[in-house]
């Protein structure tokens, strides 16, 4: 499996896609490629903005997406994909329609052959088991909760250190900390800000300049940098 799975789409003061734009490129490759994107966690935006704003930063790498809202046949244009390009918004409404048009399946039938995927925040959380470690309000409900399945471990992307001041809600930490006391089998990585995990030829390597904090049932978070060896996540 080939997997580039970024924390978010973009960083403060640049543009839409600029930071992850280089490590697109090199992942998909200098030929260019016609992704099929998949839209479906945009709310309050249309499906075609949504193509349209993704395409206007692809064309500047060589690559261009036509979004699956376009396809009379969303599991066939799937299946004849040059790579699979899965946008964030909100988690609960793209896995609600995502499940409704049978395509959890298909499309991992297709990564597990091959087929580049790329995710950003709610398209990097669907490739783990669960989408559980999301931070978006269930506006809406799925069939269930089990997503790809691409990675055995959780993603909880855009994760913060902070704690607001004269804010008495609970931090990220505490909530990753209750998701693994019931879910004691899981890794859960917080992807911060400015980084992605890139999986290929069975190595899952960091990237970016800030560190994965990775949290376990029973141990002490870690902070791993791209320097570290993240494959133990993987088995």
């Amino acid at each position: 499996m080939r997997l580039l799975l970024i924390s978010n789409s973009t960083n403060p003061g640049e543009a839409y896609l600029d930071y992850p734009k280089e490590q697109i490129k090199n992942f998909l490759g200098h030929k260019a490629k016609n992704a099929v994107f998949i839209p479906y966690a945009a709310v309050t935006f249309s499906y075609d903005e949504y193509e349209e704003k993704v395409n206007s930063r692809f064309a500047e790498i060589g690559h261009h997406v036509t979004g699956i809202h376009r396809f009379i046949n969303p599991v066939e244009a799937i299946e004849n994909a040059d790579a699979i390009v899965v946008g964030g918004g909100n988690t609960w409404q793209l896995v609600k329609i995502l499940q409704e048009k049978g395509l959890m399946k298909a499309i991992r039938k297709r990564v597990k052959k091959g087929t580049p995927y790329i995710g950003w925040s709610a398209g990097s959380n669907i490739a783990c088991p669960t989408l559980k470690t999301t931070n978006d309000m269930p506006i809406v409900e799925p069939e269930k909760f089990k997503t790809l399945r691409l990675v055995p471990f959780q993603i909880n992307p855009h994760y913060l250190d902070d704690h607001p001041a004269n804010h008495g809600g609970e931090t990220r930490e505490v909530r990753i900390n209750e998701f693994i006391e019931v879910n004691r089998d899981l890794f859960v990585v917080g992807l911060r800000e400015g980084t992605m995990l890139l999986l290929e030829d069975n190595e899952l390597v960091l990237i970016g300049k800030r560190n994965a904090r990775i949290f376990k049932f029973g141990q002490d978070p870690m902070e791993l940098s791209h320097e570290d060896d993240f494959s133990f996540l993987l088995s």
